[in-house]
């Protein structure tokens, strides 16, 4: 058997490539949208691809799983559990409890395991060109190592109501009858690690096993006790803020993800042509430079998110592309950049890329520095201060009449933010105050100002008295 784990270190996301060498066929689990690296890999050990499958219906990322069955002509399983409100709406082999999924000497046996979404699967993997049973549970965001995937994202990203306590008596019983029934030797390999927000304590080990969690989750000794209660309270306490555009991509990937085909390369933009462009308002212009060479030179109303392992997370908190009507040009290194830039954010719905520009000269720039603590901490009570860190970053300590909106929220909420007055913003390091801010100037908001090494500068200055 051939087992392959692809992992996005920017969304936290896993995905899955399992092959059997007998008959050089495969299927991808839970694939995002620029596909290439399934079909390369599968090309390099000379596998064809002829399944493609999901755990659920995710709100983290586009599913790329419509795009890679038309690419390659596989078969689409997907599930049908969950209810008509949680039925796919477009074509698909349908899995329900039990369905299995066979590739030469590979079966993959779908579980129900309701409670992060209703229509949710896991999957058990038997190789069986060396055993007879289940050694391998692929559990997307059933179980995370160490942590459990939280069952309150359909009221944070959809709209419901109090669904969250149903949804983690769900997952309470699913843990009882599909996880701790398993051996302990079965091998677990999670849809998601540390850093994303599927969960609230994900580990960074990339695969754990049943016996490891059995006897170390901080779940156990709920279910050993058959505490139910408690268990619904602790999962549901400290969850972490779920950003805006975990709801358009919930409704995309339910209703059917738009197959892309071939995409030419992004196209060199000359800053002439840029400028003309800008004037017109034609364009959005996306910075990809470090922080610091942003600060120091910067086009009026473009957007900073740095080239860099957040690079998509804060584009998805701060571009919606359904709202967002403009074409966006990127400035980049080269063509290469550009290309895996482009196709990084096709992994969250932003198909707005069409060219590059490689530097700034002849374009006009304006300073974007920060205020320093010191001159801030003198005019304190001149500003709105307006904090984007997570709600459990705020809850350890803010400023002082802070106000918190999370910056993946930000954009959601400009009607919070007064127009009358210095409004400061900030987040724990700098880093995603100076991407948020520049999406609120390019909102058209002004009299902002960037707290210089966000939250943690202004501890330390107040620690030393400055």
């Amino acid at each position: 058997m051939f087992f392959q784990r692809i992992y996005d270190q920017d969304l936290a996301q896993a995905s899955y490539l399992i092959g059997c060498q007998a008959n050089g066929t495969a299927i991808v689990v839970d694939p995002r949208r620029d596909i290439g690296v399934y079909t390369e890999l599968a090309a390099q050990e000379n596998l064809k691809i002829v399944a493609v499958t999901e755990t659920h219906i995710h709100a983290d990322f586009l599913s790329g799983a419509r795009e890679l069955a038309a690419a390659t002509g596989a078969a689409l399983y997907l599930s049908d559990e969950g209810g008509q409100d949680w039925a796919y709406g477009f074509e698909h082999i349908g899995l329900r409890d039990g369905s299995e999924i066979r590739l030469g000497n590979i079966s993959l046996k779908a579980v129900h395991t309701p409670g992060h979404t209703p229509e949710h699967l896991s999957f058990l993997v038997t190789d069986g060109a060396t055993a007879n049973e289940p050694g391998f549970f692929l559990t997307g965001d059933f179980v995370f190592v160490g942590d459990l995937g939280r069952p309150d994202l359909l009221d944070e990203a959809v709209g419901g109501v109090d669904t969250r306590f149903f949804a983690a008596k769900q997952l309470f019983k699913s843990l009882q009858e599909k996880f701790l029934t398993l051996p302990d030797y079965v091998q677990v390999f999670p849809g998601h690690g540390a850093g994303s927000a599927c969960g609230k304590a994900l580990g960074a080990v990339s695969s754990s096993t049943v016996g490891y969690e059995r006897r170390f989750a901080w779940w156990v000794s709920y279910l050993e006790q058959n505490d139910e209660v408690g268990f619904v309270q602790a999962l549901l306490a400290g969850q972490p803020d779920a950003p805006s555009y975990f709801g358009r991509m919930k409704r995309q990937n339910k209703a059917g993800v738009n197959i892309l085909g071939h995409l030419p390369r992004p196209v060199f933009h000359s800053s002439a042509n840029l400028s003309s462009a800008l004037r017109l308002e034609a364009v959005l212009l996306v910075d990809t430079r470090p922080r610091a060479e942003f600060q120091s030179a910067a086009v009026p109303g473009s957007y900073h998110l740095p080239s860099g392992k957040n690079f998509v997370t804060w584009a998805s908190w701060l571009i919606d592309p359904e709202q967002e009507r403009r074409d966006i040009v990127l400035v980049a290194r080269d063509l290469l950049e550009a290309t895996r830039l482009r196709d990084a954010l096709l992994r969250v719905g932003i198909d707005l890329v069409i060219g590059y520009v490689l530097g700034l000269v002849g374009l006009p720039l304006k300073p974007q520095q920060p205020i320093s603590v010191q001159e801030a901490r003198t005019k304190l009570k001149e500003f709105f201060v307006l904090d984007v860190r997570t709600q459990a970053e705020f809850e350890a300590g803010h400023i002082d009449g802070a106000t918190h909106i999370h910056a993946g929220r930000l954009l959601n909420n400009l009607e919070r933010i007064p127009k009358d007055r210095p409004v400061l913003v900030h987040c724990q390091s700098g880093a995603r105050s100076a991407a948020a801010i520049s999406a609120l100037r390019a909102a058209g908001l002004s009299n902002l100002l960037e707290l210089e090494g966000g939250y943690e500068a202004w501890t330390k200055a107040v620690l030393v008295g400055v």
